[in-house]
């Protein structure tokens, strides 16, 4: 298929086995949301780049040149990563800017952090230790963790290096050899990881790039019988869709899914900071987190400051909202015409409904930006927006879809409450567990609500915090299986091998024999 607009815009094509190759799938437009054109052109693999790929990854790692290589070497490489992905930060900056469409002062705060996760396990690929055992008898029992094999990845549009970065380097750590598959709107900084890994030592073949769409590339890779792990990050449908091809063919599983995180505002909190707070992780990447603070729940003797502060919050962001590229800009498009119109659907549903008041935004963005003159006609763009109960029936809101589906956009709903008992009734009211958040200068509350909430996240006075080592997911079935980050995720991408040596003298050993003549006490075990 050809497109208009396209004739001098980048090809990008598939990345195996150390090298660019043409992808038979249908090739798929990857378009700026900012200006709603077509940036580039991705090769996608069909069945046969699938099937071809996974058995080349599989040979590697049969072959031992990383799956067996020392941890040490591994390790090296893993900083040596760290290093080349530093060089070559303006270039991923500006390709993440440009197919996302987040600001550049986002992705000029997040891709540097990516280091860190290559740093991480390299760290503890130098620092495990291995457990001896009290094995009875005498017998040295030593357990080591060995590499899956070939695991498949597949990432979304809207953190598209973080969260393959997030994957790759606890599965390069353990050994893997790696099949990712990118979101097919955002595929050309995963491709452009290639090339960096390679540079920094990686053997050709370990990690190999499969840009396509769900259907037919996604399910080829995870159905395929050499997969031994499949990681996953999503929406739930997609999630569970996903999960059960794996069962089938008893892959191993991971899951980050999605998420309808409640933000609490106690009657102690600091308000500046709660509100500071409910802004970062609300608006952050236009909403677009699995994380985002999208229910937020404060309490009654506070919720007209709060709401007036929102209010102001979320005009002053408005206000400054231009060109992703402008380092002024506070917030880009969403990453499709798609989802503008899920986001749309569900504010228009809620308030057509009669139970919920538009406190800010609401409307897609038009005309030019008063920051900096950018058509924002021409992209996705939509406001920070704040829904409310209607008047006259004060948790009307909690009836509406918003208050219950992820709307993946920026856009919160505010409810009050009056008890302690209600801010945990309203937190836990959903069926997704992975984010959320408590603001009040109280501890012992702190740490009282923090142990009731439902979530496998839970910031206290902060939001959307991250590290390597901190685990992240979800403790619902909606928002996932297993997590990402710190030793767990590195230990999902291993199996455990147990190894028992008799160090016995000879004489014993031969003493111990089971079937011996005559009647004796035999051991078991």
């Amino acid at each position: 298929m050809v497109w208009s607009g396209t004739q001098n815009v980048p090809t990008y094509q598939l990345w195996v086995s150390g090298a660019e190759r043409p992808g038979a799938g249908n090739s798929i437009p990857i378009e700026d949301p900012s200006t709603g054109k077509i940036i580039a052109i991705c090769q996608a693999a069909d069945d046969a780049d699938v099937a071809t790929t996974i058995e080349l990854a599989n040979d590697v790692f049969k072959s031992g040149v990383w799956s067996r290589a020392s941890r040490h070497v591994r390790a090296d490489v893993l900083d040596k990563a760290a290093e080349l992905l530093q060089t070559k930060l303006p270039e991923l900056i500006a390709a993440e800017v440009e197919q996302t469409g987040r600001a550049i002062r986002e992705m000029n705060a997040q891709v540097p952090s990516l280091v860190r996760w290559f740093r991480y396990y390299a760290a503890l690929l130098r620092t495990e230790e291995r457990a001896v055992l009290p094995t009875t008898g005498k017998l040295h029992n030593f357990t080591e963790r060995r590499p899956l094999g070939v695991v498949a990845q597949i990432t979304p549009f809207n953190h598209p290096l973080l969260i393959a970065v997030k994957k790759l380097a606890p599965a390069l750590a353990a050994g893997n050899s790696v099949v990712l598959k990118p979101s097919d709107m955002t595929p050309i900084t995963s491709l452009m990881l290639g090339r960096i890994l390679q540079q920094a030592g990686l053997p050709d073949g370990v990690f190999n790039v499969l840009p396509g769409y769900g259907e037919p590339t996604g399910k080829a890779i995870v159905q395929h019988p050499l997969i031994r792990k499949v990681d996953v990050t999503g929406g739930t449908p997609a999630g569970r869709a996903i999960g059960e091809i794996a069962g089938r063919n008893l892959s191993a599983f991971t899951a980050e899914l999605g998420g309808k995180a409640p933000l609490v505002v106690f009657e102690l909190a600091d308000v500046d900071a709660a509100v500071n707070g409910i802004a970062f992780g609300s608006f952050i990447a236009s909403g677009q987190t699995c994380v985002a603070a999208t229910r937020i729940i404060v309490h009654n003797t506070v919720f007209d400051h709060v709401l007036q502060q929102l209010r102001a919050k979320a005009e002053s962001i408005t206000r400054r909202i231009g060109s992703p590229k402008n380092t002024e800009s506070m917030m880009g498009p969403l990453v499709s015409e798609r989802q503008l119109g899920n986001v749309e659907t569900l504010v228009n549903a809620a308030v057509e409904s009669g139970k919920a008041v538009i406190q800010a935004g609401g409307a897609r963005m038009q005309g030019l930006s008063p920051l900096d003159g950018f058509n924002l006609s021409d992209g996705y763009f939509y406001p920070p927006t704040i829904l409310a109960s209607s008047s006259d029936a004060p948790r009307s809101i909690l009836e509406t879809r918003i208050w219950r589906e992820e709307a993946f956009g920026p856009v919160i709903v505010l409810v009050g409450f009056d008890t302690e008992e209600q801010a945990v009734e309203l937190a836990n009211d959903s069926e997704f567990g992975l984010g959320a958040a408590i603001w009040t200068r109280d501890l012992s509350q702190a740490f009282r609500v923090s142990e009731q909430i439902d979530a496998g996240i839970v910031w206290v006075n902060s939001h959307h915090r991250n590290d390597p080592s901190s685990p992240w997911g979800g403790t619902k079935s909606a928002s996932g299986v297993g997590s990402e980050n710190g030793v767990d995720a590195y230990h999902a991408y291993t199996t455990m091998k147990s190894t028992i040596i008799n160090y016995a003298s000879a004489e014993e050993m031969a003493a111990d024999d089971w079937f011996g003549e005559g009647v004796g006490n035999v051991r078991y075990g």
